[in-house]
């Protein structure tokens, strides 16, 4: 098309102007270098921000992302570790887990009628209203019920409720149930350790879990591992030193003696003198472990570890055994005992009726308050302090278990001397039960007080702390190798004396602990002499005797303390003796706790659970009888009143 010089072309009305860019003033300027530099610059440094951003994300940074990525279709798989199990010495289960399934839903995901749901609520024991404010708590996830029977899970199962689902987890059963329920203690939902060796063993005991990373796909399904599976590592075994058959005997004789005098609870502690192993411990009242719905304090209580009482008489061996082994008195020193009263710095000390003159042994076997004042007299108040110390008083146990108390004990530059006299027969000071039978094994052991564990040791050799035992043999690779194995050997000539028990275990001859030297020899057997002397005709327990085996000990009863003062009509009751006398095997305490039924005597109403006790285990371990069996213990004469 020829282009037309000259004028420009007159255009008809309403027509677009013709513009000519050639001769635009715009683009006829020039344009300033520092603006091409600029422009030039500011896209290459945008490109070097992308660039820097793109490698941030990609090569440096780069872990997040992963993450996000992975998180959509990656899953983690915890793989729950077994609990541990608890055995007693026996290798009989006290505590063990077991599958059990969990339900829980995902409140969005559910397509569930009103009757299904009304159905759902009745299988998980839980109100209507109660299962719809759960499902409305979370739209994602929530629990409906932790380890529940198998049988619910079937039934839940069966309603074919969208959103609901089940999960294995690990339950903890207690087979010995209530009668070992102080000792083995339990665990919470998460399977964490709160009382007993629970508690005081849960790292030992709760193992670690493993973990396993698998992708998913859309609907849930495992499609593949990824990368490698870390194991779950099961918790280790602990061996106790308990024997189930003795904690159960005991357990059912303070049972039934708190029932029998209406009283409002006991206990009972049984040492393996020898070894200085727990055998038994049991408290009444108690609980069921894998039930503790409305449970109060009373029953959780450890009584025998975690409650202290004056223990009156029961001090009078122990300052006695004192006396003589400074050389002050011996077993036939008579003690002017009438007219039954002493006065000291304006307090009156009384027997329950005047005896006059006593021999020393007389006045175990009398449990005189008078004479025993008589001879604390003779000493200074450090030596006794140093006794009560030496023999674990004031001391919290060295068991490692939660709950055990120290008591209490003052220091010996603050007693008046009226404290020293009533701190003689047991006033002025507090023990446990747990304390007191540990304090008599120096009469058990010919003067050693022996270290005491509720694990079954491994012999003379191991560590003295049962926490550092536990770490030791921890270090193999054996995943059911009891924590701690006793050191035995077989005893042929006792074989027979397990005839009556046929779940009784192999007989076997103990190799004995030995531990710190309190008093000689000599004396520890002349207290076990009148020890013996109280559970004869003239003592305070003769109701303590037990048929085929010699036993002695001593009784405690006193007022318990209300307030700032003493309770005028409640009393607690206890004894702690040794059995067999000629070659002690064990101790064993008993203590009832407000007997109701007007008798309130330690020789009325713990000596007899004593002497059931005794009789059990004496013949569970398969010890020899030391005396002629008789048809039926005959008590000629009554128990004398006891002083307290």
């Amino acid at each position: 098309m020829r282009r037309l010089r000259g004028k420009p072309r007159q255009q008809g009305k309403g027509a677009m102007p013709t513009v000519r860019y050639a001769t635009s003033p715009l683009l006829a300027s020039r344009t300033p270098p520092w603006r091409v530099k600029f422009m030039i610059g500011a896209i290459g440094l945008g490109f070097a921000v992308l660039i820097g951003r793109a490698a941030w994300i990609q090569i440096i940074h780069n872990d997040f992302y992963l993450q996000q990525g992975a998180s959509r279709y990656e899953r983690r798989i915890e793989l729950q570790a077994n609990r541990g199990r608890i055995l007693d010495r026996n290798g009989e289960l006290l505590a063990s887990s077991v599958p059990a399934p969990s339900l829980w839903a995902i409140p969005k995901d559910m397509d569930a009628s009103r009757d299904q749901l009304r159905a759902l609520s009745k299988l998980l024991d839980m109100p209507f209203v109660d299962l719809q404010k759960r499902l409305a708590s979370s739209p994602n996830f929530v629990w409906l019920r932790r380890k529940v029977e198998d049988g619910v899970a079937e039934k839940v199962a069966a309603l074919k409720i969208k959103g609901v689902y089940e999960l294995r987890e690990f339950k903890r059963q207690y087979p010995e149930g209530e009668a070992a329920a102080h000792i083995v203690g339990f665990t919470n939902i998460e399977d964490e350790g709160q009382e007993g060796i629970e508690l005081a063993y849960q790292k030992q005991l709760a193992g670690r879990d493993g973990v396993r990373h698998v992708i998913k796909d859309r609907l849930g399904r495992v499609v593949e591992s990824v990368g490698d599976m870390v194991p779950a590592e099961d918790g280790r075994a602990i061996r106790l030193s308990i024997d189930a058959k003795i904690q159960f005997y005991a357990y059912q004789r303070i049972r039934d003696a708190v029932a029998l005098h209406k009283a409002k609870a006991g206990s009972v502690v049984v040492l393996d003198a020898v070894t200085g192993e727990v055998l038994a411990l049991a408290n009444v009242p108690s609980y069921t472990p894998e039930d503790r719905r409305n449970l109060t304090g009373a029953q959780l209580r450890n009584r025998a570890l975690t409650d202290t009482f004056e223990p009156g008489s029961t001090m009078k061996p122990i300052v006695i055994s004192l006396a003589m082994e400074t050389k002050r008195i011996t077993p036939n020193t008579i003690i002017s005992t009438a007219p039954g009263r002493l006065t000291i710095d304006g307090s009156t000390i009384s027997d329950s009726h005047p005896h006059g003159d006593l021999t020393v042994e007389q006045v175990i076997q009398k449990s005189s308050n008078v004479g025993t004042a008589k001879i604390a007299m003779q000493m200074q108040p450090r030596e006794m302090w140093e006794m009560f110390t030496a023999v674990g008083l004031g001391q919290k146990p060295q068991l490692g278990f939660p709950g055990a108390v120290t008591g209490r004990l003052r220091p010996y530059k603050s007693w008046r001397r009226i404290e020293q006299v009533t701190m003689s027969y047991g006033y002025g000071l507090s023990a446990s039960l747990f304390q007191l039978a540990h304090a008599y094994t120096i009469f058990a052991s010919d003067g050693e007080l022996i270290p005491i564990s509720l694990l079954k040791r491994e012999g003379p050799g191991d560590d003295r702390d049962p926490l550092r035992k536990v770490a030791k043999a921890h270090s193999g690779d054996d995943n059911e190798r009891p924590v701690l194995a006793f050191k035995t050997a077989f005893r042929p000539e006792a074989a027979s004396s397990s005839e009556g028990d046929p779940s009784a275990p192999a007989n076997e001859e103990v190799v004995p602990i030995h531990g710190t030297r309190v008093i000689s020899p000599e004396t520890a057997r002349a207290v076990r002499k009148m020890l013996n002397l109280v559970c004869g005709p003239g003592g305070t327990a003769p109701k303590a005797q037990t048929q085929g085996y010699s036993v002695g000990g001593k009784t405690g009863t006193a007022h318990k303390v209300e307030g700032k003062g003493y309770a005028g009509n409640k009393y607690r009751a206890w004894f702690v003796g040794i059995a067999p006398i000629s070659k002690p095997r064990i101790v064993v305490a008993v203590m009832v706790d407000e007997p109701g039924d007007g008798i309130y005597y330690g020789g009325d109403v713990a000596a007899p659970v004593f002497s059931q006790v005794v009789q059990q285990t004496l013949n569970r371990l398969g010890v020899l009888p030391d005396m002629e069996v008789q048809p039926k213990i005959i008590n000629t004469e009554p128990a004398e009143v006891e002083s307290f």
